[in-house]
């Protein structure tokens, strides 16, 4: 069984996506039927050029001005963290256990936001506006006229309007671990970059998808210090174990518990630029940051179009049953391990 799904990792690039690692981009939108046939139908991302160039929002939001004027009187959630790392696996305090930490979500004005985010510094606090949730119809719905509502070829394509709609504030110390998301993803930057990792489906055992605890961030803004604590009920999230990016002294060690990740086919990787979106087909594994100098602003615009639970979502879900490695593994620790054999969920789509 080992040696079939290897071969598979191997088969899926060779006979669809490539073995280059690299993403396919367009120099302008394709129509409804060229984007179902060669990139929704096969689920294969690619990257469109020139099809945002009408958007206002690619001038106007570089002016941090003209976002704290337009938002003045609104009110948004922003997401605090001491790193930059969200949802995303991390110690315990005075502890070696890991759990799965979400940040502390604060309202606040969005001039403060906006400030907070700037003045981010991974010594001591990042800011992301993030919230997700169609955010981008609701807390920051004066930019509506700045965007297209949905992404005309996409809806068509997809035969529906977009579920959702997001907006992406923040800069180079935010970042976004590995998952997955249950929906068709058309992600448009707007200013600066973002620079994905992805991974098709076929790799899902790469990821090591185990279940962690469920702990949240609490934020106190006048000493500026975090508190991670676990989230009472006990709640355990199914989520990726691996960061692609380890110090370089921990590195053999990670290398050693994900050999999976580390030494099977290379992720597909792509920059995003202002101007440019991205295609993520439903199910693809992946892995965001963003690039700038201090106080540069990354913005995106997501729509989430509702993903088809068809043939390709149960064949995902069988590869995903396959028990390839054991639950028993060293970042978890042996009663979660003994869980996991009591039947918890093994979907790993928490957003």
């Amino acid at each position: 069984m080992k040696e079939k799904i290897e071969e598979l990792w191997g088969e899926v690039r060779e006979v669809s996506l490539g073995s280059n690692g690299s993403v396919e981009r367009l120099e302008s939108p394709p129509t409804p039927l060229e984007f179902l046939r060669n990139f929704i139908n096969p689920n294969k991302p690619c990257i469109i050029s020139n099809s945002i160039n009408h958007w206002p929002a690619l001038s106007s939001w570089t002016n941090p001005s003209y976002l704290t004027q337009t938002l003045s009187s609104s009110t948004v959630s922003l997401h605090l963290t001491p790193t930059g790392a969200a949802d995303s696996i991390t110690s315990l305090p005075s502890s070696s256990s890991l759990c799965f930490a979400s940040a502390h979500v604060e309202r606040v004005p969005f001039p403060d936001a906006l400030r907070l985010i700037k003045s981010s510094d991974p010594s001591k606090c990042v800011a992301y506006a993030q919230q997700q949730n169609d955010c981008f119809r609701s807390e920051y719905s004066s930019l509506a006229g700045d965007c297209d509502s949905h992404i005309g070829w996409a809806t068509e394509a997809f035969g529906s309007e977009p579920e959702a709609v997001n907006l992406w504030i923040g800069n180079r110390y935010s970042n976004t671990s590995f998952h997955k998301d249950h929906y068709e993803n058309l992600y448009a930057v707007v200013t600066g970059e973002k620079r994905f990792l992805l991974f098709p489906p076929t790799d899902v055992h790469r990821f090591y998808i185990r279940h962690y605890p469920a702990a949240t961030y609490k934020h106190s803004l006048e000493t500026g210090e975090f508190d991670l604590e676990l989230d009472k009920p006990t709640r355990y999230v199914p989520w990726c174990s691996v960061d692609p990016f380890p110090s370089p002294e921990n590195l053999e060690d990670e290398i050693s518990k994900f050999p999976l990740y580390f030494n099977g086919p290379p992720p597909f990787e792509c920059t995003v630029k202002a101007g440019e979106i991205l295609y993520l087909p439903s199910m693809w594994f992946h892995h965001v940051r963003q690039s700038g100098d201090d106080g540069e602003l990354t913005i995106a615009v997501n729509y989430w179009y509702d993903m088809q639970f068809d043939i390709k979502y149960a064949y995902f879900n069988f590869l995903q049953s396959i028990d390839y490695q054991s639950p028993a593994d060293p970042t978890m620790p042996e009663k979660l391990c003994e869980e996991i054999d009591s039947g918890l969920d093994s979907d790993d789509d928490t957003r």
